[in-house]
């Protein structure tokens, strides 16, 4: 079964949505609209019913928030329903954080945080923490952001990977259609977890005669036909938008 995206123009080219219960990357460089994507598929599944949950290692979730408050996406009205949900698994919380979250999402929402505040969160804690909302709230679609943060708590570059290609093998058994936010900035450095996940799709962010250009470009896509070629992506008051291919 296929899952709309809600991303206008992307599903398009991707056979009519991503195929559900899968594990998918969204990579790429800073400003390239990797956020935006993510709460975008979120969203729209909230609006059809289905559970999302935004999983952040790196940024505040109240931040994150705040920013995609401003696309017409009824992000605050699907937190206040309970049908998104935003949970911070990174080292450290700002002081007062949770009285702020508690107040502007709902006073029963609660984030677990007695095992993480300490140390970096390693894959086994994160898959811990992630497979207990989704068992909770019965999640349905998963974003992780990012996961060069749990890829780097080992200096052991065997470790790395093996721990790499467990941890996206059991969130390929949590029953979410999932997506995973990398921060590699090369389409052509390949990683463990390009190799793992059903998906990679690349967002660009370059020079392109003499203009910032963004554009979308799908590296894989398993069951899927597509092509390769780079779209160019616009933001629109509703999120993201792919047009056509970039000339």
């Amino acid at each position: 079964m296929r899952i709309q995206t809600g991303i206008e123009g992307f599903d398009e080219i991707v056979q009519g949505g991503l195929l559900s219960e899968r594990v998918y990357l969204v990579s790429g460089p800073p400003g390239s609209g990797k956020t935006t994507f993510c709460v975008q598929f979120l969203a729209h599944g909230a609006a059809l019913g289905d559970v999302g949950l935004y999983v952040t290692l790196l940024e505040s979730p109240q931040n994150i928030i705040d920013d995609m408050s401003n696309y017409a996406m009824n992000v605050i009205p699907l937190i206040k329903m309970r049908k998104l949900l935003f949970a911070d698994l990174g080292p450290r919380m700002e002081y007062g954080y949770m009285d702020e979250l508690n107040e502007s999402v709902s006073p029963q929402y609660e984030v677990s945080r007695t095992s993480l505040e300490s140390e970096a969160p390693s894959p086994a804690m994160v898959f811990k923490e992630i497979a207990a909302y989704v068992a909770e709230y019965d999640v349905k679609r998963l974003v992780l952001d990012s996961v060069s943060a749990i890829r780097f708590t080992t200096k052991d570059l065997s470790l790395q990977e093996k721990e790499m290609t467990r941890f996206i093998r059991n969130l390929k058994k949590l029953g979410c259609t999932t997506i995973l936010i990398g921060e590699l900035t090369d389409p052509t450095a390949y990683s463990t977890e390009q190799f793992a996940a059903h998906g990679v799709i690349f967002m660009h962010n370059f020079l392109y005669d003499k203009n910032m250009t963004r554009a979308v470009q799908i590296i894989k896509m398993r069951g899927t036909k597509h092509d390769c070629n780079m779209r160019t992506v616009q933001f629109t008051d509703k999120g993201l938008k792919i047009e056509g291919y970039l000339e």
